[in-house]
C-alpha cells in the first residue's frame, strides 16, 4: 500500500503521487488514442506489462487509477473501482447486473441506503426483491423462488455481512455454493458481498467466494471522516461491466478525493487493529455491565451457536463495530448519546474517533418498524463505532454516560 502502482520517476521524483487535477490527457499518437480507448472499453487486453493508457479522467486518471491498483491487491480481487460514494458504488453495481423482471435476493439487515435503494428504486424498475434474514439457509430461498416461478431470473444475490447494525453474520461460502449450483445450469448469477464492517483486514470474500465485494470507502479504508467515497472489487468480467456503467453514469470519484484515500489505506492495518483491539476491551466492559441487556458483537456466543460457527469460518477478526441494548428503551438510549463527552454522537462508522448513534431512529429510519423489531433492531439499541483513542478513556466515557 506504501509504494504498488506509483513509480517516483514518473512525476519529477516526488515520494507520494501528486494530485492530477486535470480533465484530459494528451495521445503522443493517434494510434495510442484508438487503442487506449479499446482497452478502456474492453476490447482489446491490456498487456501486464503496459499501464492502462491516460484518456479522460471521467474514465480514469492517475490519482484513481493507483487507488484502484491498490485496492485490488489489498482484496486479492482482479481489479476495483472508486465511487463518489458507498452507495454510488452499490448502486452501479445493481444496475449493472439487474433488469426488469431479474429477481435480486438480499440479506436483511442491511444499511438504510442500501435497503431504501432495493425496495423503493429498483421495484420502481420491475426488478423483483427477497429480503432474507441470516437464519434463512439458500435451499429456503431457492424453494420460495421456484414456487414462485422466478428461480430462473435470479441474477444477483447480495448480502451484507456482518450486518449493519446487529452485527449477524451470512455464510458467503453457502451463497456461494448455490451461486454455482445455478450457475452449472447456464444462469448468469453473481455474489456481491459489502464487507464494509470488516474488510479488507479482517473478512476476505473473495476467499469465500463472492464475485464482488463493495465498501462504503468513506468508513474504515479512509478512517479520517473527511471524504465521502466508495470501492468496488471484483473479477474482471464483472469490473468490465460495472467499470462501463460508471463511465457512462459518471460518478467516479475525483482526483483529490482518490488521493486523500490512497493516503488513508497506508495505516489502514495500523488504524484497524487498534480499533479492533479497543472494541474487545469495550465489548468485555458492556457484558458486565447491570444497564446492559445485550451486546451485539461477532463471535459472542449470545449471537448463537450457528452464528459462533460462521464466525469462526469466516473471520479473521470480530470488528470494531458494537451494537447494545439499554435498559428503558428510547428514552433512555438518548439520555445515554447525549451525555457523552469524548465519544462523538454522529453517524457513520469506522473513523479515527469513536462514533455513537441510535440506529432505529437515525441510520434505519426508513426500515419499517415491524422489520426492524423482527430483526431485534430494537429501540433500545446503541451503535457505537470504536476509533483509535485510550481505551481506558473510551470505558470511562461509556461509565459516565451510562451511570
Amino acid at each position: 500500500m506504501m509504494t504498488h502502482g506509483y513509480n517516483p520517476e514518473w512525476s519529477e521524483g516526488a515520494i507520494k503521487a501528486p494530485i492530477f487535477q486535470t480533465s484530459t490527457f494528451v495521445f503522443k499518437t493517434a494510434e495510442e488514442g484508438k487503442r487506449f480507448f479499446a482497452m478502456a472499453y474492453g476490447k482489446l487486453e491490456k498487456p501486464l506489462d503496459e499501464p492502462m493508457g491516460l484518456i479522460y479522467s471521467r474514465i480514469n486518471n492517475p490519482n484513481m487509477q493507483i487507488l484502484e491498483e491498490r485496492m485490488a491487491l489489498y482484496e486479492g480481487s482482479d481489479d476495483a473501482a472508486i465511487f463518489e460514494s458507498g452507495m454510488s458504488g452499490i448502486s452501479t453495481v445493481m444496475l449493472s447486473f439487474l433488469r426488469p423482471g431479474d429477481v435480486l435476493v438480499f440479506s436483511n439487515p442491511t444499511y438504510g441506503g442500501t435497503h431504501h435503494f432495493i425496495q423503493h428504486v429498483l421495484t420502481d424498475f420491475g426488478i423483483k426483491v427477497y429480503p432474507f434474514h441470516s437464519t434463512v439457509h439458500p435451499d429456503d430461498i431457492k424453494k420460495t423462488l421456484k414456487e414462485d416461478g422466478v428461480l430462473d431470473r435470479l441474477r444477483l444475490i447480495y448480502l451484507e455481512t456482518p450486518a449493519n447494525p446487529t452485527n449477524e453474520l451470512i455464510d458467503i461460502t453457502s451463497w456461494a455454493n448455490f451461486r454455482d449450483e445455478l450457475r452449472a445450469q447456464q444462469q448468469d448469477v453473481r455474489l456481491v458481498v459489502d464487507n464494509t464492517y470488516l474488510g479488507p483486514i479482517w473478512q476476505k470474500p473473495v476467499e469465500l467466494g463472492a464475485d464482488v465485494i463493495c465498501y462504503s470507502a468513506t468508513k474504515f479504508l479512509n478512517g479520517h471522516s473527511d471524504l465521502i467515497a466508495g470501492v468496488v472489487c471484483g473479477d474482471k468480467d464483472s469490473m468490465i461491466a460495472i467499470k462501463t456503467m460508471r463511465t457512462f453514469i459518471g460518478n467516479m470519484a475525483g482526483p483529490h478525493t482518490s488521493w486523500l484515500l490512497t493516503r488513508s489505506i497506508e495505516t489502514l492495518k495500523l488504524r484497524m487493529d487498534r480499533q479492533g483491539s479497543n472494541a474487545q476491551k469495550v465489548v468485555e466492559w458492556l457484558l458486565n455491565h447491570p444497564k446492559v441487556t445485550r451486546v451485539y458483537y461477532p463471535g459472542l456466543a449470545t449471537q448463537g451457536e450457528e452464528q459462533v460457527r460462521i464466525f469462526r469460518e469466516q473471520c479473521l477478526h470480530p470488528g470494531a463495530m458494537i451494537s447494545f441494548d439499554v435498559e428503558g428503551g428510547e428514552s433512555e438510549a438518548f439520555r445515554i448519546l447525549n451525555s457523552l463527552k469524548l465519544i462523538k454522537l454522529a453517524v457513520s462508522l469506522g473513523s479515527n474517533e469513536s462514533l455513537a448513534q441510535h440506529p432505529y431512529s437515525m441510520t434505519h429510519a426508513d426500515v419499517p418498524d415491524d422489520v426492524k423489531e423482527a430483526l431485534n433492531l430494537t429501540e433500545s439499541m446503541i451503535r457505537l463505532s470504536v476509533g483509535i483513542e485510550s481505551s481506558e478513556d473510551l470505558i470511562a466515557d461509556l461509565a459516565q454516560a451510562i451511570g
